[in-house]
Protein backbone atom coordinates (compact mmCIF):
# COMPACT_ATOMS: atom_id res chain seq x y z
CA UNK A 1 0.00 0.00 0.00
CA UNK A 2 1.14 3.34 -0.25
CA UNK A 3 2.89 4.45 2.61
CA UNK A 4 0.40 7.31 3.23
CA UNK A 5 -3.04 5.01 3.39
CA UNK A 6 -5.26 7.15 5.42
CA UNK A 7 -5.86 5.51 8.77
CA UNK A 8 -8.40 8.65 9.66
CA UNK A 9 -11.77 8.69 7.91
CA UNK A 10 -13.31 12.58 8.54
CA UNK A 11 -16.79 13.48 8.69
CA UNK A 12 -18.50 15.37 6.40
CA UNK A 13 -20.76 18.72 7.76
CA UNK A 14 -24.42 17.71 7.19
CA UNK A 15 -25.46 14.17 8.76
CA UNK A 16 -24.25 10.80 9.09
CA UNK A 17 -26.42 9.98 6.13
CA UNK A 18 -25.34 13.12 3.50
CA UNK A 19 -21.12 12.29 3.79
CA UNK A 20 -21.65 12.25 -0.04
CA UNK A 21 -24.63 14.90 -0.77
CA UNK A 22 -22.07 17.20 1.03
CA UNK A 23 -18.93 15.95 -0.87
CA UNK A 24 -20.89 16.47 -4.07
CA UNK A 25 -21.66 20.03 -3.35
CA UNK A 26 -18.14 21.20 -2.40
CA UNK A 27 -16.64 19.34 -5.80
CA UNK A 28 -19.48 21.13 -8.20
CA UNK A 29 -18.50 24.56 -6.01
CA UNK A 30 -14.71 24.56 -6.50
CA UNK A 31 -15.41 22.84 -10.21
CA UNK A 32 -17.74 25.81 -10.74
CA UNK A 33 -14.98 28.85 -9.17
CA UNK A 34 -11.96 27.77 -8.20
CA UNK A 35 -11.93 29.19 -5.02
CA UNK A 36 -9.39 30.98 -2.76
CA UNK A 37 -9.24 29.16 0.87
CA UNK A 38 -10.81 32.24 2.03
CA UNK A 39 -13.59 31.90 -0.39
CA UNK A 40 -13.76 28.20 0.32
CA UNK A 41 -14.42 28.14 3.80
CA UNK A 42 -16.86 31.09 3.29
CA UNK A 43 -18.80 28.67 1.26
CA UNK A 44 -19.19 26.30 4.34
CA UNK A 45 -20.07 28.99 6.89
CA UNK A 46 -23.20 30.08 3.93
CA UNK A 47 -24.07 26.26 3.32
CA UNK A 48 -24.26 24.70 6.42
CA UNK A 49 -26.05 26.01 9.49
CA UNK A 50 -23.96 25.96 12.67
CA UNK A 51 -20.48 26.20 10.90
CA UNK A 52 -18.08 28.47 11.72
CA UNK A 53 -14.84 27.16 12.62
CA UNK A 54 -11.71 27.78 10.14
CA UNK A 55 -9.92 25.06 11.51
CA UNK A 56 -13.20 22.65 11.24
CA UNK A 57 -13.54 23.67 7.63
CA UNK A 58 -10.04 23.14 6.62
CA UNK A 59 -9.71 19.46 8.73
CA UNK A 60 -12.33 18.65 6.33
CA UNK A 61 -10.89 20.07 2.78
CA UNK A 62 -7.48 18.82 3.96
CA UNK A 63 -8.52 15.49 3.88
CA UNK A 64 -10.46 15.76 0.78
CA UNK A 65 -7.17 16.68 -0.80
CA UNK A 66 -5.92 13.63 0.86
CA UNK A 67 -7.64 11.19 -0.63
CA UNK A 68 -7.72 13.32 -3.60
CA UNK A 69 -11.22 14.75 -4.31
CA UNK A 70 -9.00 18.10 -4.26
CA UNK A 71 -5.67 19.93 -5.10
CA UNK A 72 -4.82 23.37 -4.51
CA UNK A 73 -2.85 25.78 -7.18
CA UNK A 74 -1.69 28.82 -6.50
CA UNK A 75 -3.94 29.39 -3.37
CA UNK A 76 -6.90 28.52 -5.67
CA UNK A 77 -8.80 24.93 -5.06
CA UNK A 78 -9.36 22.67 -8.44
CA UNK A 79 -10.63 18.87 -8.32
CA UNK A 80 -7.95 16.72 -7.62
CA UNK A 81 -7.59 12.97 -9.94
CA UNK A 82 -10.25 11.46 -7.70
CA UNK A 83 -12.48 14.39 -7.42
CA UNK A 84 -12.42 14.57 -11.58
CA UNK A 85 -13.20 10.52 -11.27
CA UNK A 86 -16.00 10.79 -9.32
CA UNK A 87 -17.38 14.26 -10.60
CA UNK A 88 -17.39 12.11 -14.33
CA UNK A 89 -18.62 9.07 -12.73
CA UNK A 90 -20.76 10.41 -9.82
CA UNK A 91 -21.37 6.27 -9.20
CA UNK A 92 -20.89 4.74 -6.04
CA UNK A 93 -18.65 1.91 -7.43
CA UNK A 94 -16.10 4.30 -8.53
CA UNK A 95 -16.75 6.14 -5.11
CA UNK A 96 -16.04 3.33 -2.94
CA UNK A 97 -13.26 2.40 -4.86
CA UNK A 98 -11.85 5.87 -4.22
CA UNK A 99 -12.71 5.45 -0.59
CA UNK A 100 -11.43 1.88 -0.41
CA UNK A 101 -8.00 2.76 -1.84
CA UNK A 102 -7.09 5.80 0.07
CA UNK A 103 -8.78 4.71 3.49
CA UNK A 104 -7.27 1.55 5.79
CA UNK A 105 -10.90 -0.64 6.86
CA UNK A 106 -13.64 -0.24 4.79
CA UNK A 107 -13.41 -3.25 2.91
CA UNK A 108 -13.25 -5.34 6.30
CA UNK A 109 -15.84 -3.80 7.80
CA UNK A 110 -18.32 -4.25 5.19
CA UNK A 111 -16.93 -8.28 4.75
CA UNK A 112 -17.78 -7.95 8.83
CA UNK A 113 -20.77 -6.91 8.27
CA UNK A 114 -21.98 -9.54 5.64
CA UNK A 115 -21.67 -12.11 8.88
CA UNK A 116 -24.10 -10.10 11.12
CA UNK A 117 -25.47 -6.49 12.01
CA UNK A 118 -22.83 -4.66 14.81
CA UNK A 119 -23.22 -2.17 16.96
CA UNK A 120 -20.75 1.26 17.16
CA UNK A 121 -18.61 -0.94 20.00
CA UNK A 122 -18.35 -4.37 17.82
CA UNK A 123 -17.21 -2.20 14.84
CA UNK A 124 -14.49 -0.57 16.57
CA UNK A 125 -13.66 -3.53 18.27
CA UNK A 126 -13.62 -5.34 14.38
CA UNK A 127 -11.40 -2.85 13.07
CA UNK A 128 -8.84 -2.49 15.51
CA UNK A 129 -8.75 -6.51 15.72
CA UNK A 130 -8.42 -6.63 12.00
CA UNK A 131 -6.24 -3.33 11.42
CA UNK A 132 -4.62 -2.68 14.62
CA UNK A 133 -2.56 0.17 12.89
CA UNK A 134 -5.77 2.26 13.41
CA UNK A 135 -4.07 2.59 16.78
CA UNK A 136 -7.41 4.50 18.84
CA UNK A 137 -8.33 3.28 21.84
CA UNK A 138 -10.34 0.49 23.08
CA UNK A 139 -13.72 1.01 23.31
CA UNK A 140 -13.84 4.72 21.35
CA UNK A 141 -16.52 4.55 19.01
CA UNK A 142 -16.24 8.17 17.15
CA UNK A 143 -14.21 7.00 14.23
CA UNK A 144 -16.41 3.97 13.78
CA UNK A 145 -19.74 5.83 13.56
CA UNK A 146 -17.57 8.15 10.85
CA UNK A 147 -16.67 5.07 8.89
CA UNK A 148 -20.37 3.57 9.13
CA UNK A 149 -21.85 7.18 8.04
CA UNK A 150 -19.38 6.73 5.06
CA UNK A 151 -20.79 3.67 3.91
CA UNK A 152 -24.53 4.67 4.80
CA UNK A 153 -24.13 8.05 2.64
CA UNK A 154 -23.54 5.66 -0.24
CA UNK A 155 -26.49 3.71 0.28
CA UNK A 156 -24.27 0.13 1.43
CA UNK A 157 -25.30 0.35 5.19
CA UNK A 158 -28.31 0.77 6.92
CA UNK A 159 -28.81 1.60 10.91
CA UNK A 160 -31.17 -0.87 12.64
CA UNK A 161 -31.93 0.23 16.27
CA UNK A 162 -28.32 0.33 18.17
CA UNK A 163 -26.45 -1.37 14.99
CA UNK A 164 -25.67 -1.43 11.66
CA UNK A 165 -26.04 -3.71 9.14
CA UNK A 166 -25.80 -4.17 5.61
CA UNK A 167 -28.14 -3.31 2.86
CA UNK A 168 -28.86 -5.48 -0.41
CA UNK A 169 -26.40 -3.22 -2.54
CA UNK A 170 -23.85 -3.65 0.51
CA UNK A 171 -24.24 -6.97 0.40
CA UNK A 172 -24.26 -7.16 -3.52
CA UNK A 173 -20.44 -5.23 -3.54
CA UNK A 174 -19.38 -7.52 -0.61
CA UNK A 175 -19.83 -11.12 -3.19
CA UNK A 176 -18.05 -9.47 -5.74
CA UNK A 177 -15.31 -8.06 -3.48
CA UNK A 178 -13.36 -10.65 -2.49
CA UNK A 179 -12.43 -11.66 -5.73
CA UNK A 180 -12.19 -8.23 -8.10
CA UNK A 181 -10.41 -6.56 -5.08
CA UNK A 182 -7.49 -8.97 -5.52
CA UNK A 183 -5.38 -6.13 -7.34
CA UNK A 184 -5.75 -4.32 -4.22
CA UNK A 185 -1.85 -3.27 -3.27
CA UNK A 186 -2.62 -3.15 0.32
CA UNK A 187 -0.41 -4.69 3.07
CA UNK A 188 -0.34 -3.96 7.09
CA UNK A 189 1.32 -1.58 8.71
CA UNK A 190 4.70 -1.56 10.36
CA UNK A 191 4.12 -2.91 13.67
CA UNK A 192 2.10 -6.31 11.75
CA UNK A 193 4.95 -6.41 8.83
CA UNK A 194 4.48 -10.62 9.60
CA UNK A 195 1.47 -10.57 7.56
CA UNK A 196 3.33 -8.47 4.65
CA UNK A 197 1.31 -9.54 1.61
CA UNK A 198 0.24 -7.67 -1.28
CA UNK A 199 -1.72 -9.64 -3.49
CA UNK A 200 -2.70 -13.16 -1.49
CA UNK A 201 -1.90 -15.85 -3.63
CA UNK A 202 -3.65 -19.12 -1.89
CA UNK A 203 -1.52 -22.15 -1.69
CA UNK A 204 -3.17 -24.46 -3.97
CA UNK A 205 -5.55 -22.86 -6.77
CA UNK A 206 -2.99 -19.64 -7.70
CA UNK A 207 -6.21 -17.43 -6.93
CA UNK A 208 -6.03 -13.69 -6.04
CA UNK A 209 -8.02 -12.76 -2.92
CA UNK A 210 -8.81 -9.42 -1.29
CA UNK A 211 -5.84 -8.47 1.06
CA UNK A 212 -8.54 -7.00 3.61
CA UNK A 213 -11.52 -10.09 3.16
CA UNK A 214 -7.48 -11.83 4.16
CA UNK A 215 -7.06 -9.66 7.17
CA UNK A 216 -10.40 -9.86 8.27
CA UNK A 217 -10.51 -13.86 8.16
CA UNK A 218 -7.07 -14.01 9.77
CA UNK A 219 -7.98 -11.89 12.60
CA UNK A 220 -11.83 -13.56 13.36
CA UNK A 221 -10.11 -17.21 13.95
CA UNK A 222 -7.44 -15.42 16.29
CA UNK A 223 -4.55 -15.20 14.26
CA UNK A 224 -4.14 -19.00 14.62
CA UNK A 225 -4.30 -22.40 12.65
CA UNK A 226 -6.60 -24.30 14.77
CA UNK A 227 -5.23 -27.49 13.63
CA UNK A 228 -1.40 -26.91 13.20
CA UNK A 229 -1.12 -24.14 16.07
CA UNK A 230 0.54 -21.80 13.57
CA UNK A 231 0.68 -17.99 14.81
CA UNK A 232 2.58 -16.36 12.44
CA UNK A 233 -0.41 -14.30 9.83
CA UNK A 234 2.24 -14.64 7.24
CA UNK A 235 2.23 -17.79 7.15
CA UNK A 236 -1.92 -18.82 7.24
CA UNK A 237 -3.97 -18.69 4.08
CA UNK A 238 -7.71 -18.56 3.89
CA UNK A 239 -9.09 -22.05 3.49
CA UNK A 240 -12.84 -22.38 2.11
CA UNK A 241 -14.87 -25.06 2.83
CA UNK A 242 -17.54 -24.76 -0.14
CA UNK A 243 -15.06 -24.54 -2.48
CA UNK A 244 -13.87 -21.11 -4.21
CA UNK A 245 -14.51 -22.38 -7.76
CA UNK A 246 -17.50 -24.81 -7.65
CA UNK A 247 -19.18 -22.32 -4.94
CA UNK A 248 -18.47 -18.70 -6.21
CA UNK A 249 -21.28 -17.66 -4.71
CA UNK A 250 -19.98 -18.19 -1.26
CA UNK A 251 -16.62 -17.07 -1.66
CA UNK A 252 -16.84 -13.65 0.83
CA UNK A 253 -18.81 -15.68 3.29
CA UNK A 254 -17.44 -15.55 6.35
CA UNK A 255 -19.05 -18.30 7.75
CA UNK A 256 -17.21 -20.76 4.75
CA UNK A 257 -13.75 -20.03 5.74
CA UNK A 258 -11.69 -20.73 8.21
CA UNK A 259 -7.54 -19.70 8.91
CA UNK A 260 -5.60 -22.56 8.00
CA UNK A 261 -1.40 -22.80 7.73
CA UNK A 262 -0.48 -22.76 3.95
CA UNK A 263 0.45 -26.96 4.41
CA UNK A 264 -2.83 -27.53 6.30
CA UNK A 265 -4.99 -25.49 3.54
CA UNK A 266 -3.03 -27.26 0.84
CA UNK A 267 -4.10 -30.54 2.95
CA UNK A 268 -7.34 -29.86 3.51
CA UNK A 269 -8.01 -28.73 -0.02
CA UNK A 270 -6.68 -32.38 -1.30
CA UNK A 271 -9.75 -34.23 1.02
CA UNK A 272 -6.31 -35.72 3.51
CA UNK A 273 -8.68 -34.35 6.21
CA UNK A 274 -11.73 -32.56 7.23
CA UNK A 275 -13.84 -31.04 9.92
CA UNK A 276 -17.17 -32.34 11.11
CA UNK A 277 -19.83 -30.13 12.43
CA UNK A 278 -18.82 -30.49 16.18
CA UNK A 279 -16.02 -29.51 14.95
CA UNK A 280 -13.51 -32.50 15.18
CA UNK A 281 -11.02 -33.40 13.24
CA UNK A 282 -11.55 -36.19 10.59
CA UNK A 283 -8.41 -37.80 8.81
CA UNK A 284 -8.20 -39.56 5.51
CA UNK A 285 -8.13 -43.38 6.42
CA UNK A 286 -5.48 -43.17 2.99
CA UNK A 287 -3.60 -40.19 4.23
CA UNK A 288 0.43 -41.43 5.07
CA UNK A 289 3.56 -39.47 5.98
CA UNK A 290 6.82 -39.46 7.36
CA UNK A 291 6.69 -35.85 8.51
CA UNK A 292 6.47 -35.65 11.92
CA UNK A 293 4.57 -32.57 11.78
CA UNK A 294 1.72 -33.45 10.01
CA UNK A 295 1.84 -37.38 11.74
CA UNK A 296 1.38 -34.37 15.03
CA UNK A 297 -0.90 -32.19 14.07
CA UNK A 298 -3.32 -34.08 11.69
CA UNK A 299 -2.87 -38.07 12.39
CA UNK A 300 -2.35 -38.32 15.61
CA UNK A 301 -5.45 -35.78 16.42
CA UNK A 302 -8.12 -37.49 14.56
CA UNK A 303 -11.48 -36.62 16.83
CA UNK A 304 -10.35 -34.57 18.60
CA UNK A 305 -12.28 -31.00 17.89
CA UNK A 306 -10.47 -28.01 17.15
CA UNK A 307 -10.29 -24.80 18.84
CA UNK A 308 -12.40 -22.29 16.12
CA UNK A 309 -14.97 -19.42 17.50
CA UNK A 310 -18.64 -20.70 18.33
CA UNK A 311 -21.06 -20.74 15.10
CA UNK A 312 -18.14 -19.14 13.05
CA UNK A 313 -19.07 -22.00 10.13
CA UNK A 314 -21.86 -22.57 8.72
CA UNK A 315 -22.98 -26.54 9.86
CA UNK A 316 -25.19 -26.77 6.40
CA UNK A 317 -21.94 -26.06 4.90
CA UNK A 318 -19.59 -28.34 6.26
CA UNK A 319 -22.29 -31.08 6.04
CA UNK A 320 -22.17 -30.28 2.67
CA UNK A 321 -18.38 -30.16 1.91
CA UNK A 322 -18.19 -33.61 3.84
CA UNK A 323 -20.70 -35.43 2.01
CA UNK A 324 -18.95 -35.31 -1.22
CA UNK A 325 -15.70 -37.12 0.86
CA UNK A 326 -16.51 -40.65 -0.05
CA UNK A 327 -13.99 -41.87 2.91
CA UNK A 328 -16.33 -39.67 5.82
Amino acid sequence: MPPDRLRSIVPMFGGGTRYVETLDAILEFVEAHQPTTDELVGWHRGSFQNVSSRDSIMRRVSYLQQVGFLRQSNDHWELGDAGRKHADQRDVATLLRIMCDRNVGLRSLLYALAAGSMTLTEVSEQQLDTHPELGWSRGETDMAKQRVNWLRSMGLVEKRGDEYALTDDGLQFVENAVEEWGDSDWTPSVSDAEMHAGTYKATVHARSVDPEFRATVISRHGRTCPVSGVDHPGLLDVAHVLSWSEYPEHRADLSNVLALSKTHHAAFDRELFTIDVDYRLRVNPDFETQSDVLQETIIDRAGERISVPEESLNPQYVAQHNAALEWV
